[in-house]
């Protein structure tokens, strides 16, 4: 963040003439409304394409979350250095260039075929999308002083607040009509129209900038932009969020490399000619340190409720995802609305004392929300973060825009949303850290306490920020700054792994009322149920190496674990075939055809599926588990098993009648989504949404591992 040596100074600026009519008119700010919105657009559609991306690469739908921390990783590095490379080389170009840059990650994604690519897609995404927040911020500062203004008007920055907030609201809305009508390729490619009309109204509406590209020697280069002050910040911070991602599990070593990463930082900006952090700023303008702080753990907060409820509403109140994104919309229409009202004050301090008031006091009443709690009241409390978020990111953004200098404005408003990256993820893993053991009530309120702490520490902040005052004072006469883009604040997609959806099973169905079960594993108790993994039946289904793949997931997790393992196999003896009437269609016909004959080899467990002495293999000869000729209810008893764990082909033979006979008989269940497949993928599909999770909890292998728990 250079303090000295920036030749572009205002007047220089203002030699270029003022632009004529209204500065800020539409043809001015739409590129930069559409620029900032490609962050929080790529944020949010991609949660609803990972399930599709997994099928379509035979990969485990948890593998896929590294498309949702490599955005906010790469976000979280390239938005102070894409605003140190505006400041160097003009906001304009920086633009254009991030725009490019997005659009050549859409026609990457759009045409990739691994995971390797996809990942390539998404680091460029979050590089090109970080340029828009930092670059805007610049071509607004210039242009208010070429117009003679003292700030830009309150609405042209409250906007891009405004146009982030309302894009992640309708994002998951919009990326479901997406990826369901043109498949998941539709979360790449759409940012190609996107970014061409950005690009075009770039080009159209944003005046050049005036001062000539200076590159000199590579050495000279390096030098200005700091490029070793770059690359320390992003390993410290690098370290610093996979220590954070691994929580409840202590990454000492990451701890210590972001220690010591940090510690080389500053000792290196201390002696930088022009730092790319500037350390002494940092010290010397308590103000705008505070605002780095009082802003990220405010959004730190505002995230935590965001993931935390997001998931409980899932798994105590049996929502789906889509209807728990739903029930979140009003969170950010208000954290829009609230970004507009603030950012037409000129005054911070009380809107940020608001802010902090509103924070304790829905953290306080998230103490008191529980499986019970009416809908109407959870998304009251969902409200009141609505208008924090939005109230917060504006008054937060006003300061800023007043204390940091105006040369390095760029690297100033990259590290606030830096620090709004860093709240995200360190919400998530205290979401993690309070979930690891199973969603529920008592995790919710545990979270809530945090939150509680959170919040104070956020009120004394603001509350004895004598500065603030002053600045209220000072730029009583004077337009306020605007408001901060949220970016991924609002996004409903984890940086970790969900834990899984969970629909409690109904007490009484016409009243609706349930009963949440922890959603703790105990080993010892659970059984995995491999039903019908033979040759004959893997050949009916898409992508069975990939279902057989996860099934051996399972297997391995169960042995890992200690948990009860049965192999369920469809085949007939000759004297079950004798006995199948001719009215039954399904095993008439496989009587005639001959392919379910004991004995064959198309009819034995997949070889892949290795079964050991304690394990229990049922041949069945009809299609649930639990037909009456095979003995698994006893089996099951006699091991005191009261949880399954399901994974079978397929989802309308074996895993639907399975399921529905074991929920009837009050076995307490969850069917592994990534297992289990259906040889007609929308009936695969309706099941799966519709109809299993009235009976089950719907999870992927990836979340055996945070289900799991001991005994006790």
């Amino acid at each position: 963040m250079p303090s000295t040596g920036d030749t572009r100074t205002p007047e220089r600026i203002s030699e270029a003439g003022a632009p004529r009519g209204n500065p800020f008119g539409t043809r001015f700010v739409a590129p930069l409304y559409l620029g900032a919105s490609l962050n929080p657009v790529n944020s949010s559609i991609i949660a609803t394409a990972l399930v599709a991306i997994a099928a379509a690469l035979h990969i485990p739908v948890g593998d896929t979350a590294i498309l949702i921390s490599s955005l906010y990783l790469t976000s979280a590095l390239a938005q102070p250095a894409a605003g140190r490379l505006a400041e160097e080389f003009g906001p304009r170009r920086i633009f254009v260039a991030g725009i490019t840059l997005v659009l050549v990650a859409g026609i990457v994604g759009s045409l990739a075929h691994s995971l390797t690519a996809l990942i390539v897609a998404r680091v460029l995404i979050g590089a090109g999308t970080s340029a828009g927040y930092p670059a805007a911020m610049l071509l607004i500062r210039r242009r208010a002083e070429q117009a003679g203004h003292a700030a830009p008007p309150r609405e042209v920055l409250g906007g891009l607040s405004i146009t982030g907030a309302a894009t992640v609201a309708v994002g998951p809305a919009i990326g479901g009509l997406l990826i369901g009508g043109a498949g998941w390729r539709a979360a790449f490619w759409i940012n190609i129209p996107v970014a061409s009309v950005a690009l075009f109204l770039a080009l159209a509406g944003i005046a050049r900038d005036p001062d000539p590209v200076r590159f000199g020697s590579p050495r000279a280069l390096a030098s200005r932009i700091d490029l070793l002050g770059m690359l320390g910040f992003g390993g410290s911070l690098t370290a610093l969020m996979i220590f954070l991602d691994a929580l409840p599990r202590l990454d000492w070593p990451a701890l210590a490399a972001a220690l010591v990463l940090a510690a080389a930082l500053a000792g290196w900006e201390l002696r930088a000619a022009q730092p790319f952090l500037d350390v002494r700023l940092l010290v010397a303008n308590g103000a705008l340190t505070r605002t780095y702080l009082r802003n990220g753990l405010t959004l730190m907060g505002t995230y935590v409720i965001l993931y935390g409820l997001t998931q409980w509403l899932e798994v105590a109140r049996g929502l789906s995802a889509y209807q728990a994104g739903l029930m979140l919309m009003p969170m950010g229409v208000l954290t829009a609305l609230a970004a507009r009202v603030v950012s037409r004050r000129a005054a911070v301090r009380w809107p940020l004392i608001a802010c902090a008031v509103l924070l304790l006091v829905g953290a306080v009443a998230t103490l008191f929300v529980g499986s019970g709690t009416p809908i109407a009241a959870v998304i009251c409390v969902t409200a009141v973060f609505g208008l924090t978020s939005g109230a917060g990111t504006v008054a937060n953004q006003t300061v800023l825009y007043q204390e940091a200098p105006a040369a390095a404005l760029g690297t100033a408003s990259g590290l606030l949303r830096t620090f709004g990256y860093i709240g995200s993820i360190a919400s998530a893993a205290i979401t993690g850290t309070a979930f690891h053991r199973g969603v529920s009530d008592s995790g919710l309120h545990s979270i809530a306490w945090v939150l509680v702490a959170i919040s104070a520490l956020v009120l004394v902040m603001t509350v004895l920020d004598r500065q603030l005052a002053r600045a209220d004072r000072h730029h009583t006469d004077q337009p306020p700054a605007g408001a901060r883009d949220p970016g991924p604040a609002l996004s409903t997609e984890p940086t970790r792994t969900e834990l899984p959806r969970t629909e409690s099973r109904s007490a009484d169905m016409t009243t609706g009322t349930h009963t949440t079960p922890t959603p703790a594993l105990d080993p010892a108790r659970t059984a995995v149920l491999l039903m019908d993994f033979q040759p004959v039946v893997l050949g009916a289904v898409p992508d069975p190496q990939g279902v057989l793949a996860r099934a051996g997931e399972a297997l391995a997790w169960a042995r890992a674990h200690g948990a009860h393992v049965v192999f369920v196999r469809v085949a007939l003896a000759d004297k079950d075939a004798a006995a199948v009437p001719a009215h039954n269609k399904t095993f008439s016909q496989a009587v005639a055809a001959g392919y379910l004959t004991d004995g064959t080899a198309a009819t034995a467990v997949h070889e892949s599926l290795k079964a050991e002495e304690d394990d229990l293999t049922v041949r069945k000869t009809r299609i649930s588990a639990f037909a009456s000729d095979t003995d698994l209810r006893a089996e099951l008893r006699a091991r005191n098993v009261d949880t399954l764990v399901l994974a079978g082909l397929s989802t309308s033979g074996v895993v639907l009648t399975t399921l529905r006979q074991a929920a009837d008989e009050d076995y307490r269940l969850f069917l592994l989504a990534d297992a289990t497949a259906d040889p007609d993928p929308e009936v695969h599909r309706v099941l799966m949404e519709k109809v299993f999770p009235h009976q089950a909890e719907i999870i992927s292998t990836a979340d055996l591992a945070a289900l799991s728990t001991a005994a006790h």
